[in-house]
């Protein structure tokens, strides 16, 4: 119905002029009425004919315009009868330039690819906001570093972030004065971490919409580093000057009065070997702590079976708990599932727990190891190891402490047993980087309960022939 009052007024537009000049002739006798009225209608159908090829020509050209404006711009001839010339030469016109957009789109995009790829592989984490500071886009390190949920509204890690005063105050001053700005952060949960953060404001916004740029930097492991060198240099320093004090003055006393005083030489030098073998014992774990702490802010990868590690570590034990006489009650669930977990770390756990059941738990004793299913606080599914002991137990008042490197209760019975100060402290940094949790429970004269729970879960049972 749209098409006859257009094909109409095309067919008037072409016709008026001939056709007015023919009646004004036959209005005026110049032309027989018979050839002039024959005229008159030869030229209106002519207009009409042509009228039609044009409308046809610029409708088809409209359609293949529309259709490249929808799809990938290219610009296809439109099929069906010849163009009039007028009209190719605008098709003609039409598709160079749809050709010439399509290749600029196509190296634009290309441009854009390479873009996200170098964000992409950039190995600092790397986020973009939008106007209201959410999250638009992540690269694969801030991902790793916050999980794949960081777009839409902030949650967890990256809520905590955002929301850091000194983060806020770095993005307000960079809309304000549209200059990059930086700033140090130490996010606590779930892992204590430094990060350096830089906040770059984009003027124009990024294709996606994104006003702001902020790339981070895990300054975790470097400041640990920093401070496993000076704590190793106190600690090392303070605890091992008694020790080094006794070898020192042994020997002296070996050159001096005891030069020829068999068996004073003999008991003097069983003394320096059990402080050698206690400094031993001291570099080995602060060591190992601070090995432990450089890696803490990186949880592990792997699974582990709990019950057949914990049964290795008992078996490794045993001179030691024949030499007290102390027996174990093991109960064991040998489908609970560590994950993710480190076997060493966690063998670690479970030698010091015993460790430290066996040189403070009553002579002739019992203990108690047990690995089961269970929850932790917020009632999250995952595996519970536990070392329980019937000793002397500990002073509710001295337990928040326990953990703090070389804090002892009774700091002479501690140093006579042999320990070092360090095995909790090394449970609790080993627990932290598998994001679980360490209780401890006790009372005077009912012993001490050491409850360790990790994420994981019940595995199936293996077959016996994978045993």
């Amino acid at each position: 119905m749209r098409r006859l009052p257009r094909l109409l007024g095309a067919a008037g537009l072409i016709g008026a002029v001939p056709a007015a000049v023919l009646l004004a002739l036959l209005l005026h006798g110049a032309v027989e009425p018979a050839a002039g009225l024959l005229g008159l209608g030869a030229c209106l159908a002519g207009a009409v004919l042509v009228a039609a090829v044009w409308i046809g020509n610029l409708g088809r050209l409209a359609e293949a315009l529309r259709r490249a404006a929808a799809e990938d711009g290219r610009l296809e001839a439109p099929s069906g009868t010849p163009l009039l010339p007028a009209v190719g030469e605008i098709a003609e016109g039409v598709a160079r330039l749809a050709r010439t957009l399509a290749e600029r789109g196509a190296l634009v995009g290309q441009l854009r690819r390479a873009d996200e790829a170098i964000v992409e592989s950039l190995p600092d984490p790397l986020l973009v906001l939008s106007p209201a500071r959410l999250p638009l886009r992540a690269n694969a390190a801030a991902r790793a570093l916050f999980g794949g949920g960081v777009q839409g509204p902030a949650t967890g890690d990256v809520a905590a972030l955002l929301r850091h005063p000194a983060l806020a105050e770095a993005v307000d001053r960079a809309l304000a004065e549209q200059r990059p700005q930086t700033a140090d952060l130490v996010l606590p949960v779930p892992i204590a971490r430094e990060i350096a953060a830089q906040v770059i404001p984009m003027e124009p916004a990024l294709a996606d919409g994104g006003r702001i740029v902020i790339v981070l930097s895990d300054r975790t492991r470097e400041r640990a580093l920093e401070r496993m060198r000076a704590d190793f240099v106190a600690n090392a320093s303070h605890e091992l000057r008694t020790p080094l004090a006794s070898l020192i003055g042994f020997i002296e006393t070996l050159r001096g009065p005891a030069e020829d005083d068999r068996p004073a030489r003999t008991r003097f030098l069983g003394i320096m070997a059990e402080q050698s073998e206690r400094m031993r014992r001291l570099i080995d774990d602060l060591l190992g702590l601070s090995r432990i702490e450089l890696t803490e802010h990186q949880p592990p990868i792997g699974q582990v079976r709990l019950a057949a590690l914990a049964r290795a570590e008992l078996e490794a034990l045993e001179p030691l708990l024949q030499a007290r006489r102390m027996t174990v009650q093991a109960r064991l669930e040998e489908t609970a599932l560590a994950a993710p977990a480190d076997a060493e770390q966690l063998g670690q756990v479970v030698r010091n727990l015993l460790e430290n059941a066996v040189r403070h738990g009553r002579e002739g004793g019992s203990i108690i190891l047990s690995v089961e299913a269970g929850a932790d606080g917020g009632k999250r599914a995952g595996v519970v190891l536990a070392v329980a002991d019937d000793g002397p137990g500990i002073p509710r008042e001295h337990i928040p402490r326990l953990t703090e490197r070389f804090y002892r209760v009774d700091a002479g019975r501690s140093r006579s047993a042999g320990g070092t100060g360090l095995g909790l402290a090394i449970v609790k940094h080993i627990v932290n980087r598998h994001r679980g949790q360490l209780s401890i429970e006790s009372e005077p004269g009912e012993g001490a309960s050491f409850r360790v729970w990790l994420p994981g879960s019940l595995a199936a049972a293996r077959p016996a022939a994978a045993e």
